[in-house]
């Protein structure tokens, strides 16, 4: 048996190659009202903040009435 040639996996970069590719870039082209203008921009910081302060407000209710029916 011969010792097989390693195969080359390194991509040419010289002149000739086509290196840099365009890059796409989408725009999203939406007719949006005050409201939703101003979620949209703030949706990524509102929505986790909104989640946790429901979850505080559902657990702080439950301890409410536990408390209730244990003393009252």
């Amino acid at each position: 048996m011969s010792k097989q040639k390693k195969k080359r996996n390194k991509p040419y970069t010289g002149a000739g190659s086509t290196a840099v590719r365009p890059q796409t870039i989408r725009v999203e082209a939406v007719q949006r009202n005050r409201a939703q203008l101003w979620w949209h921009e703030r949706k990524r910081v509102l929505k986790p903040v909104l989640i946790t302060a429901g979850i505080v407000t559902i657990i702080a209710y439950l301890l409410f009435e536990l408390f209730r029916v244990i003393f009252g």
